[in-house]
């Protein structure tokens, strides 16, 4: 019997930061040095050199803070506001919002290059690179809840996954990844029979033939290729593993699969989870994961406030 809606959504988010959680303590690894996946827990075996090796088990990075950022925006404003958004980024950043013990342990190079400029006065919009060299997933990371609480058209929601990418993350080809992935979380949320090829359906239709997000569909993002990925920073590549990881089954071999690839574990573990969360439900992320979570305080409400949202449109 599929989970139902409420569960899926709630699955969804925390899905997203138990996987997040879990994967911290490997990131950096090469993947021949992970451990063998039945012994991927939050506390890794004894004797594995953690990555954050200050950061106690449990506990989920800027992966986690930042869709939190974001959902918070998005319940409170009512709306994409890429201003407001990008003022909870920076509170992240500066003193810890919804991070676990408001420690800031990690951002990305690209990241905290527009937090600067927003802080300098550059509007939120206009704050992200458009260089190509800064194609990193940490608009990619974050972007879950916006498909979760969106209500317009597929067109809408792509934009909008667009938008929110700019403020940190502007080159197309990360807003095209952002695209593809919401309109994937939907499908997925819809049960739809094949949802990556039908939001791959939906996003070729939604963009020009000659326009440059096309051409970073067609020709970077290639979502018609077998799923692969090598779990590293890389926008594409994160998606890739993502898509790689998802079909490895369950929601806990899901984020297993995602942390033996290495590398960038937290993220990859995190969108896939995120996904697995969502086409499970919630009951089907492990209980002891779940009690692992640190502080799961700073998230309850707000994922009660989205489901109960989410509640009052079916």
């Amino acid at each position: 019997m599929k989970p139902a809606r409420s569960d899926r959504i709630k699955g969804a988010l925390w899905g997203l930061l138990v996987g997040d959680a879990l994967g911290v303590p490997y990131e950096f690894h090469d993947p021949r040095d992970i451990p063998p996946a039945e012994s991927i827990e939050p506390t890794p075996p004894s004797g594995f050199p953690r990555a954050h090796a200050g950061v106690p088990p449990g506990t989920w990075s800027d992966d986690g803070a930042h869709a939190l950022c974001l959902l918070a925006s998005l319940l409170h404003c009512e709306r994409l506001d890429v201003e407001d958004l990008m003022r909870r980024l920076t509170n992240w950043y500066e003193v810890g919002y919804l991070a676990v013990d408001g420690n800031v342990f990690d951002v990305g190079v690209t990241t905290a290059q527009a937090l600067a400029a927003f802080r300098r006065g550059v509007p939120a919009a206009q704050a992200g690179s458009r260089e190509q060299e800064a194609n990193g997933n940490g608009s990619l990371m974050r972007v879950l809840p916006l498909a979760l609480w969106h209500r317009g058209t597929d067109a809408e929601l792509a934009a909008d996954a667009a938008l929110q990418s700019r403020v940190t993350h502007a080159h197309p080809r990360a807003q095209v990844c952002c695209a593809l992935y919401c309109l994937w979380a939907r499908r997925i949320l819809e049960g739809g029979s094949d949802p990556w090829r039908q939001a791959v359906d939906t996003l070729r239709r939604a963009y020009a033939d000659d326009s440059a997000e096309r051409s970073e569909l067609e020709f970077h993002i290639r979502p018609d290729e077998e799923p692969r990925g090598a779990g590293t920073g890389y926008v594409v590549d994160c998606l890739r593993s993502a898509r790689l990881a998802l079909a490895a089954g369950s929601y806990e071999q899901v984020v297993r699969a995602a942390i033996k690839l290495g590398n960038d574990t937290d993220t990859t573990a995190a969108v896939a989870g995120g996904l697995a969360g969502l086409r499970d439900g919630y009951e089907a992320i492990p209980k002891r994961w779940c009690d692992a979570l640190r502080e799961p305080e700073l998230a309850q409400p707000l994922i009660r406030q989205l489901v109960e949202r989410a509640a009052k449109f079916d």
